[in-house]
């Protein structure tokens, strides 16, 4: 296996599946971890993820371990640079920062083999290698960086970020890392993720009964098969009515899921929508929403009787947003099953999927040979509506918006490019707009349609959709749903918004 060194980088979970997808099996790892917690006996090379630290404000001496172990090592960004520091080198705060796409000439190395001279790759730092180490040389530059990726011994390092899609030739770079310099085995496959999954499940819980959390989404519909996979009817799915559902949800949830597992359907619309009256912030309506499900969940388990474990499709962009990784990061947002969570539960949580990106949920469905209406299904919010209501949420703005969203997922499945929608949706903003209906004044809601391309939910582009589409998308909406006159298109990427306006 390769180790991902994870010292706070918001990609760090991106270069453990640039080497998944070489088929190369990897586990992350803090940057705390000791020599004993990693096993060695298996361990084929290492990888020093970047980090928003400078080497020359702490000791780098800490983490000299890593270099210890007897493997080849790929520093990418603040690894390389704790890499050179370690041994000889300096590294100074840079007068000219790069960001963002740069041109990079490279130089003969394992690294670059079967690479053009010169192309393009993706900067992000402010630091610079200022002295090299004694027996260090250098393999690539750029018009500002004059040492871009480094090499001495089996240490290798690089300034710019293989991991990420504007990198040209990035998955390469990492393949020829793993292959020509670690010598490592192909084995993975989400097959053999799947087989994990499972035998760490059965281990866990052994014969006891386990709750699911279901969403009706693809994630938790993943999470709940691998644990059938592993435990069999002792799972029992616990659907969740709580009035912040799109339209027909429950009914769809209930014809696709009932035949494949226990599943029970709680109704508490009036419980949630009580909790969460009069709430305007976005970080509170999420935490209620998380706690109100927890409380829920515990009374089922009583009622199941004997149930210690509760099972959630979380995924790693989830974990990542809420400052919940590895090394603790920059909290974007509290999902609801992350960091809403109260933090005293009865239930331990077990969470499949917690190391995957959508796309991998998506390919080990197809292995699981789940129905393709689950594989094609858009993500939904686990707050459900809640947090496209931008403002209180009331039964009255839950109808118009639940009407409006329904006419924009109908519409949508006309274009030719819906399969490559990431998600298309309705958004109820808190504002009124003066329009005119029948000669008429009106002071109605606006809506606006948010559609945006991605391949992990980390970043994503909006949608060109054709302007005869999103006319008549407006018209509809503005006819049949009774309180929007008005219907606006978010036209704004990841970053710097998020996918959710909330």
């Amino acid at each position: 296996m390769i180790a991902v060194i994870d010292f706070g980088s918001q990609y760090t979970q991106l270069i453990a599946r640039r080497i998944r997808e070489c088929r190369v099996y990897s586990e992350i790892f803090s940057c705390y971890s000791l020599p004993h917690d990693i096993p060695v006996d298996k361990l084929e090379g290492l990888i020093l993820s970047g980090g928003p630290g400078s080497v020359y404000k702490t000791d780098p001496r800490r983490f000299r371990h890593f270099f210890a172990l007897h493997v080849p090592v790929l520093g990418i960004c603040y690894g390389m640079q704790l890499a050179v520091q370690l041994h000889g080198g300096i590294v100074k705060h840079s007068a000219k920062r790069e960001y963002g796409r740069a041109a990079v000439t490279v130089k003969q190395s394992p690294l670059f083999v079967g690479l053009p001279r010169t192309f393009s790759v993706w900067m992000s730092h402010g630091d610079r290698v200022a002295k090299m180490p004694r027996a260090a040389r250098t393999i690539a530059s750029t018009d500002t960086t004059a040492i871009a990726a480094v090499q001495f011994g089996n240490i290798y390092g690089l300034q710019f970020h293989p991991e990420v899609r504007h990198t040209q030739y990035g998955r390469r770079i990492i393949n020829n890392f793993l292959t020509r310099i670690c010598k490592a085995q192909k084995t993975w496959s989400m097959r053999t993720f799947v087989a994990q999954e499972v035998r760490r499940i059965r281990d866990t819980v052994g014969t006891e009964k386990v709750l699911c959390a279901i969403s009706g989404g693809i994630d938790s519909t993943v999470a709940a098969a691998i644990t059938t996979k592993a435990i069999g009817r002792n799972l029992y799915g616990v659907f969740v009515d709580n009035g912040l559902l799109r339209l027909r949800e429950k009914e769809e949830v209930r014809t696709a899921l009932s035949r494949r597992l226990n599943l029970r359907i709680i109704d508490a619309k009036k419980a949630f929508l009580k909790q969460l009256r009069g709430v305007k912030n976005p970080e509170q309506k999420r935490k209620i929403i998380g706690r109100a499900f927890i409380t829920i969940f515990e009374t089922e388990a009583k009622k199941v009787k004997e149930v210690e474990y509760l099972v959630q499709g979380t995924l790693y962009p989830d974990v990542i947003e809420s400052g919940k990784g590895v090394v603790p990061s920059a909290v974007i947002k509290s999902h609801h099953n992350v960091g809403g969570l109260p933090r005293k539960m009865n239930l331990k949580i077990i969470e499949p999927l917690r190391m995957l990106f959508k796309d991998e949920v998506r390919d080990i469905a197809r292995v699981l040979k789940l129905p393709s209406s689950f594989i094609e299904r858009k993500p939904f919010p686990g707050p459900g509506l809640a947090v496209r209501i931008v403002g209180p949420v009331t039964e009255q703005r839950l109808r118009i918006l639940r009407d409006a969203d329904h006419i924009i997922r109908e519409e949508a499945r006309t274009l030719k490019k819906y399969r490559d929608i990431w998600q298309i949706f309705a958004v109820l903003l808190p504002l009124g707009s003066v329009g005119v209906m029948g000669d008429k004044r009106t002071y109605d809601s606006v809506c606006a349609i948010r559609a945006v391309t991605s391949e992990d939910g980390m970043t994503a582009d909006w949608v060109r959709l054709p302007q005869d589409f999103l006319a008549h998308v407006s018209r509809r909406i503005t006819n049949e749903v009774h309180g929007i006159n008005r219907v606006v298109y978010d036209i704004t990427s990841k970053p710097p918004s998020t996918i959710e306006w909330e």
